[in-house]
């Protein structure tokens, strides 16, 4: 993953060099010329969702806003906040200036399509995974890594309905909850693609909902999992695709690498025997699979200072040991971590560990709208990255938000500017990007506690009518 890049700054057939020379072009907007008018009209028209084209709350104008709100925390997400930034632009721009009021606000971004942000998102990231540099693949691959989380949503009946609360939590004392399995690129960190479902209930693991997005893998894609997505079905159904896979055996399955053709000590080659069809297969899917699946496992062995030696065993269907020795299986494998922490960036900077909105479409959308802006940042970062000779996944995810938002709103309204102005205030925020390096700390060890005693309030253990109405008879 880490390359040097050709000298010339103008590097990359994705043209990052004019992403870079246009970013911020037309002022006020980050990532224009990635989410211009002209490709918000094209996706939305495609879904028949263009809407408002003659007042203030267009379609362009929501997605803008919607996407404001996503990048943003606390009081500054809200609708309020959003209106607000409308009315500021409008003045400025001297476009007509809309009311106060939040319903014109929410009504027009209820009508926004799913599906459209859904679109733009994937769009995004499939145009910087498909034109990515050499350099930022695995031995010239696109290596993808799945994975699967949860997020809570607020605890309304339509939410409730269509995410239920886990079983283990009483009635009205805790959250609507949806499971989400994204696949995301190794190279770029862009959240390829994504499906959600119930948290619990028939055909709503991991698994089930990583078969859902089988066809968006490639032919000579690499799958990079851990041991929840190692079975004989799953493998054979990407096998099926042309696509290879790097996972973590199953902790159920037995593993003696006294048996298969021996490559080394821990490194064999075997052959799986197709199971019994399984309850969720139809038969012509079964009938598809290969009968026999030719492997290769290795096992190695992660050592930290001041902690367990862990050992490892890896199954993969990449057989050529001399193209692919060992030791670089095992430094693919640990990759995968990297999905954790791209999860972790999206639930904890991009707010989405519990989203905001009160009904399941509205729900939804704002998932959408949420991984189009962590695309776009993403994005934003691979530009940077390419102008440096850095990868994208040496730059600070978070310090690169903090960057645009910092010019979102002071740019709005500079209206006249220079092109070689604009594009010097684009290098220069590029190159302040770059200088946010990921920290390379091998072996860091914190204790997983915090000093400053903060003020709690106890956990609900009743519905808060219940709550609310004990403390009315109390008076």
């Amino acid at each position: 993953m880490r390359g040097n890049l050709p000298d010339s700054p103008f590097h990359g057939s994705l043209n990052f060099s004019q992403l870079a020379a246009a970013f911020l072009a037309d002022p006020g907007l980050p990532f224009v010329q990635l989410l211009s008018a002209e490709r918000i009209e094209r996706v939305f028209r495609k879904h028949g969702n263009l809407f408002g084209l003659n007042t203030v709350y267009s379609t362009a104008v929501m997605v803008w806003s919607f996407l404001g709100q996503v990048l943003r925390d606390g009081k500054e997400a809200s609708c309020q906040s959003a209106v607000s930034r409308v009315i500021v632009h409008q003045q400025r721009s001297g476009g007509t200036v809309p009311t106060s009021d939040t319903g014109d606000y929410c009504r027009a971004r209820a009508k926004l399509s799913e599906h459209a942000l859904r679109d733009l998102a994937i769009e995004v990231a499939e145009e910087v995974e498909a034109q990515a540099p050499q350099t930022w693949l695995w031995k010239g691959r696109h290596a993808k890594l799945v994975d699967g989380f949860t997020f809570t949503m607020p605890d309304t009946p339509a939410n409730q309905a269509a995410y239920p609360q886990p079983h283990s939590q009483k009635p009205g004392v805790g959250f609507p909850i949806a499971r989400a399995c994204a696949m995301i690129s190794l190279a770029s960190a862009c959240v390829l693609n994504l499906k959600i479902g119930r948290y619990a209930g028939k055909e709503t693991g991991e698994c089930a909902l990583l078969r859902e997005l089988l066809d968006a893998f490639g032919p000579n894609d690499l799958l990079v999992a851990d041991r929840h997505y190692c079975s004989f079905a799953m493998i054979g159904l990407l096998r099926i695709r042309g696509v290879d896979a790097c996972v973590r055996m199953h902790q159920k399955r037995h593993v003696d690498f006294r048996r298969g053709q021996r490559l080394g000590r821990h490194d064999h080659r075997l052959v799986w025997i197709k199971p019994q069809r399984p309850s969720w297969m139809d038969e012509a899917t079964y009938l598809a699979l290969p009968d026999e699946l030719p492997l290769r496992e290795i096992r190695y062995q992660t050592v930290e200072p001041g902690r367990r030696t862990r050992e490892l065993t890896v199954v993969t269907t990449l057989l050529d040991e001399k193209r692919y020795t060992k030791a670089e299986i095992a430094s693919l494998y640990g990759f995968r971590w990297n999905s954790e922490l791209d999860i972790r960036s999206i639930k904890t900077h991009l707010n989405l560990n519990h989203v905001r909105c009160k009904s399941p479409h509205m729900v939804r959308r704002e998932l959408w709208a949420t991984l189009l802006g962590y695309n776009l940042i993403r994005t934003t970062t691979a530009a940077a990255a390419s102008l440096h000779e850095l990868t994208p996944r040496q730059i600070s995810f978070t310090a690169t938000c903090q960057q645009v938002l910092a010019l979102w709103m002071p740019m709005v309204g500079e209206e006249g500017s220079a092109p070689s102005a604009n594009e010097a205030r684009c290098r220069q925020l590029l190159r302040a990007i770059a200088r946010c390096r990921v920290a390379d700390r091998p072996g860091r060890i914190e204790p997983r506690q915090i000093k400053r005693r903060l003020q709690t309030y106890k956990h609900m253990q009743q519905p808060r009518a219940v709550l609310r109405q004990q403390l009315l008879d109390r008076n």
